[in-house]
This record gives C-alpha cells, structure tokens and sequence, in this order.
C-alpha cells in the first residue's frame, strides 16, 4: 500500500478557501484521508480523537497562531511525534527559526502549488 493511501493528514487554517486549496492539492496527490480544523483548539481537540501522521497549518490565526499549536503538539506525548508542516505568507526568518526550534518538520510559503506540497510533504516521510 502506497504512503499516500496510509497517510492521515489535519489541515488547520481559519481560512476556509486555505483550507479548501490545501485540500484540493492533498487530493490531486492521492491523499484522502483528510481532516480539517478552523483553529488550533479545535484541531487539538479533533487529534485527541483522531490521530493524524502530520498537521499543515497556516501560521497566522487568531487565538493560537500555528507555532503556539505547534508547541502544544509537541508538548503531548500522544502527539508530539506528529509531523508538521508550517505554512506562512511570509516566511521571516525568525518565525521559520523558532518554529525549526520548536520542532517544526517543514514549511511552506504562500503561494504554493500541489507539488509544493508534495515536495515538502515528501521531504518530511519520503516518497509518496
């Protein structure tokens, strides 16, 4: 079986034509089992419940920015080995910084296309 039938992926963005192209490029690379959350709090919630092999989050978002979801994740045990993927309109250097700091896998600048994704994707768990 294929990585990309395996992989389970929450995209979390406030956005939700973000999240709808982001889910649109998951598709066309043969990714399905996607799940999606307007905010950090709720993509928490939803990984209690349905654990996923990576997060790509948007980073600016109201009430938990995607580093503050990022070090929530990572301080879990139950998900702090859960991929990440950071993705940002402008990729300043000191917000890629702290989040490589933070344990970030990967990151993606705005605007990206589907074999952005899959690059970035790719470079975190290998081929797909």
């Amino acid at each position: 079986m294929a990585l990309r039938d395996q992989l389970r992926v929450l995209v979390v963005d406030d956005m939700a034509t973000s999240r709808g192209l982001i889910t649109q490029a998951l598709d066309a690379l043969g990714i399905a089992n996607v799940a999606t959350a307007s905010d950090g709090p709720s993509a928490l919630t939803s990984m209690a419940t349905r654990p996923v092999h990576l997060v790509i989050s948007d980073y600016n978002m109201p009430e938990m920015d995607g580093l503050r979801l990022l070090q929530a994740i990572r301080a879990n045990p139950a998900t702090q080995k859960t991929g990440f993927l950071l993705i940002t309109g402008r990729a300043d250097p000191s917000v890629i910084d702290q989040g490589r700091g933070l344990g970030m896998n990967n990151y993606l600048k705005k605007p990206f296309t589907p074999d952005d994704i899959k690059a970035a994707i790719e470079a975190v768990f290998g081929r797909l």
